[in-house]
């Protein structure tokens, strides 16, 4: 790597011996070295960890042509996580920074440690102690929103037998989903409710709308993380399981652990990128 290249920054994190051996064995999202950057001024104690990674691909315009290109991006977010995740696993509290967080060289990303010192400190005694479990719940695929229907509102049978004998069945399929969705409704409050209380914090995220993996399990009616004391893991995964047992037509998927990348509030991207 030349000293034109850029500086990648995957995480901040206090600097201990523990962080410092963890990410000497690490490979970043290029295939570089991964290494620890001190603050200009204040001295050790914050570090960011940082790769150094070509301007073809890490500028600011070749990374937007990049952000089109699926494999490339997958290859990248799967590069960036696994350094995160390496780190999170030394024992150190890491504040995970956005995809392609890029600095113009090592002095700019340690201007910006010194700038940020006292807000990235106080995140960091926060989220010590403290991983990221995802939980997204789903309405089984046959019950669906009260409204949501797709049949006319007016059978062109109506007034015969026939006709009539099939609105009545169309009611009561209708009053027979209602019902359904009101329980995995109601139960789901009551799930998060259970979450809410074995947690510190909760961040909701966006349903999802359909999965380009396959099909969807069902109707998305929660996705949400949650921040987790480490020692109340486990009994997080219990509670929230317990929460949902029994109830027809809801399904439960928790993720994790992972380190808090919903609870950092990160640098913008490019915001130090070379032109």
């Amino acid at each position: 790597m030349s000293d034109t290249n850029l500086v990648y920054a995957y995480a901040v994190l206090r600097r201990t011996p523990e962080a410092a051996a963890a990410t000497a064995r690490l490979r970043g999202v290029a295939g570089e070295p991964v290494h620890l950057v001190d603050p200009a001024i204040t001295g050790p104690g914050l570090a960011f960890a940082v790769g150094r990674v070509p301007p073809a691909d890490y500028a600011d315009a070749p990374l937007q042509a990049h952000l089109h290109d699926l494999d490339w991006m997958e290859s990248t977010v799967r590069s960036h996580h696994a350094v995160v995740a390496a780190l999170a696993a030394s024992g150190a509290a890491v504040l995970p920074l956005r995809l392609a967080t890029v600095y113009r060289d090592e002095d700019t990303a340690r201007q910006a440690l010194d700038t940020r010192r006292a807000y990235f400190l106080s995140l960091l005694d926060r989220l010590t102690g403290s991983v990221e479990l995802g939980v997204k719940l789903y309405a089984a695929a046959d019950i669906t929103p009260p409204g949501a229907g797709t049949e006319p509102a007016q059978d062109p049978l109506a007034g015969l037998g026939v006709g009539r004998a099939f609105q009545v069945v169309r009611r009561r399929r209708q009053r027979r989903n209602e019902e359904a969705w009101r329980t995995v409704a109601l139960a789901a409050a009551r799930l998060t409710e259970t979450a809410n209380a074995l947690a510190v914090d909760r961040v909701a995220h966006t349903l999802e709308r359909g999965s380009p993996a396959g099909p969807a399990p069902g109707t998305n009616i929660g996705n949400a993380a949650y921040l987790v004391p480490k020692d109340r893991v486990a009994a997080f995964r219990t509670g929230v399981l317990a929460a949902a047992r029994g109830v027809p037509g809801l399904r439960v998927d928790i993720s994790g652990p992972w380190a808090p990348y919903s609870f950092a509030l990160q640098p913008q991207p490019h915001e130090e990128t070379a032109a």
